[in-house]
């Protein structure tokens, strides 16, 4: 592998070939999502057999505005008419996002023994990324936190498919979008701006997840104004699938055996019982009249938002109800989770576990 060692080009030509290899073999076989699973899977197993692969950078941000894009032609006039309804059910994220809290933290602190500032923003089930940046900057395990929260989303967005498919009978071959050349070129060139604008001008502004949110007001502004009324093409969505699947597989790069034995057996049981839990809330919402169950599942998985935009989508689920819960979700963790570490004092809990070990040096 000498040969792909500091060429970061030639470690991008490895991932996109065998990315389109895996999105090959799932189309040939006939295998669900194949350029969501097929990049994904490929990539996660070339990762772990140590070759070296890069993720595209930001290429693959930029396919995250396509998902933005994707949400904010969702936000009709009619949907923002059954917001009372969908308010509702989102009420129940934060007491969702409260026991997550009250289970995770004595997971990851007392079973795995991870310092207190690691444990806390491993169990805070916000965007990974954001999640990764706070608990380093707080001093927790920057790497740890990252394989535990790429295998939260890894494990939803495999899992998840099986539970639509075989739980509720749901067909992932529904149509994620018309082709391009359907819809018109004013539409096009305005979704494009949308993209662009929102993305970086959210990034200006310092808007979390700007790739995807900023695209998503804008977009919303548009539809609701009658000036875009078809989500972004079918290539598009696809393209967006493709580049998301080989960055999760892309994330286990070099990881090790400790940190398999260790931190990604972490993250596969603590997500075993996120599911549990979210199953559980996604079964209130449906009794009690606020979704039906796809929605319900959808809405309270707790997986990533451009992940779970695409399987809200292929599943020909209520786009913008599923959405609302996660955006609401994710707020409230990447706006709380800093706030309530101060408030329970997680860092000065981490420094009073390390002096003793400092003295017994």
């Amino acid at each position: 592998m000498e040969v792909f060692r500091d060429h970061p080009t030639r470690q991008r030509a490895l991932t996109l070939t065998l990315a389109v290899a895996g999105t090959v073999a799932f189309w040939s076989t006939g295998l669900p999502l194949p350029f969501l699973f097929g990049p994904m899977l490929a990539c996660l197993f070339a990762a772990l057999a140590g070759l070296p692969l890069r993720g595209f950078g930001q290429v693959s941000v930029a396919a995250r505005t396509i998902l933005g894009v994707a949400v904010g032609a969702s936000i009709t006039p009619e949907l923002i008419g059954r917001l009372p309804q969908i308010a509702a059910s989102v009420s129940l994220i934060p007491v969702y996002i409260a026991i997550i809290g009250l289970i995770g933290v004595p997971f990851f602190r007392h079973v795995y023994k991870f310092d207190w500032v690691t444990s806390w923003y491993a169990a805070m089930p916000g965007g990974l990324q954001d999640m990764v940046i706070f608990g380093k900057e707080a001093g927790g395990d920057g790497r740890a936190l990252s394989l535990i929260h790429a295998t939260r989303v890894l494990i939803i967005v495999a899992v998840a498919p099986i539970i639509l498919t075989q739980g509720f009978g749901v067909s992932l071959d529904i149509p994620i979008g018309v082709s391009a050349s359907t819809i018109p070129a004013q539409e096009l060139a305005l979704m494009a701006a949308a993209a662009l604008v929102g993305w970086k001008g959210g990034e200006r502004i310092g808007l979390f997840g700007a790739s995807i949110l900023g695209p998503m007001i804008v977009t919303a502004f548009l539809s609701l104004t009658g000036f875009i009324h078809a989500r972004p093409p079918s290539e598009a969505i696809l393209t967006a699938q493709f580049l998301i699947g080989t960055g999760i597989g892309v994330g286990y790069v070099g990881v090790t055996l400790l940190e398999l034995r260790r931190d990604v057996l972490a993250g596969l049981l603590f997500v075993l019982m996120l599911a549990a839990l979210a199953a559980g809330f996604a079964e209130v919402a449906y009794l009690l009249g606020l979704a039906p169950p796809v929605e319900s599942f959808l809405a309270f998985a707790p997986g990533g938002q451009a992940e779970m935009t695409v399987l809200a989508i292929v599943a020909g689920a209520d786009l913008g109800f599923v959405i609302a819960h996660h955006l609401a979700r994710i707020v409230i963790v990447i706006t709380g989770a800093p706030i309530a570490a101060r408030l329970f004092r997680v860092t000065e809990r981490a420094r009073s576990d390390e002096k003793p070990k400092e003295h017994e040096q």
